[in-house]
């Protein structure tokens, strides 16, 4: 964590990094034509906008702007070797073709086998990264042993974690009036590695017709991020007492 003091010694949230899931040769899940790559960024650069705005005393940091390829811990490295604050990464889902609604994902043991599967389906990234294996402490991702493991670590910031998820989950399901499937934990191999509370939104299933094209419209995609951003402010203020 950085220097986050002040003249008086009060707590001050100084930086955010926005992570837009997959990218480049990793394009994620998919819908009939949109692709979680291009809509996950389409949901930060839009964040990262709100942010920029209306706190210029926030300094956001991107893992990637572009439609590139950053490895999973790279993602991470990035806010460790900034001292961020706060982590948030956003992806999109996959499923059964009737599942629909998003969920908010904090670091830890996953309680039943779907939780299981996101994560899994999320870390299999490293398959494609070189040397995967020596790179991350022999993790593999096709294992649910490995899973349990890491689940571990990252406890320091868990209940802030939690805190910002229940908040970012609320504003999704009241402002922006999307249909919630809960904050839920498991082993995210880029929240692990990350050294601040982190959170990883699964902003909806793109197996989903119907998600699709909510998702993959520029409009929708702003107001997902107008209430990611309601969420950041109500964190920001309580954990800064104003």
């Amino acid at each position: 964590m950085g220097d986050n003091g002040s003249s008086s010694g009060r707590y001050r949230l100084r930086k955010v990094v926005l992570d837009a899931g997959h990218g480049g040769k990793d394009r994620g899940c998919a819908g009939a034509s949109a692709r979680e790559a291009d809509v996950a960024l389409g949901i930060v650069l839009a964040l990262g906008r709100e942010i920029e705005q209306n706190m210029p005393d926030v300094k956001v940091i991107y893992t990637r702007k572009t439609n590139v390829f950053v490895e999973l811990g790279e993602r991470a490295a990035i806010a460790n070797r900034n001292h961020a604050d706060l982590f948030i990464s956003v992806h999109c889902n996959a499923g059964p073709r009737q599942s629909h609604g998003t969920e908010v994902w904090t670091m830890g043991l996953h309680k039943t086998t779907a939780n299981l599967d996101v994560a899994q389906r999320e870390n299999s990234v490293i398959l494609q990264e070189k040397n995967y294996q020596s790179r991350y402490d022999g993790f593999d991702p096709r294992s649910p042993q490995s899973h349990i493991l890491f689940s571990l670590f990252q406890s320091a910031y868990i209940t802030n974690s939690l805190r910002f998820a229940q908040r970012i989950d609320r504003q999704l399901r009241t402002s922006v009036k999307r249909p919630s499937r809960g904050v839920k934990q498991a082993g995210f191999i880029v929240l692990w590695k990350s050294t601040m509370p982190s959170v990883l939104i699964e902003s909806g299933f793109l197996t989903n017709p119907a998600e699709e094209r909510y998702l993959n419209d520029k409009a929708n995609q702003s107001y997902m991020a107008a209430g990611i951003y309601r969420a950041f402010h109500e964190y920001k203020r309580e954990l800064e007492g104003n």
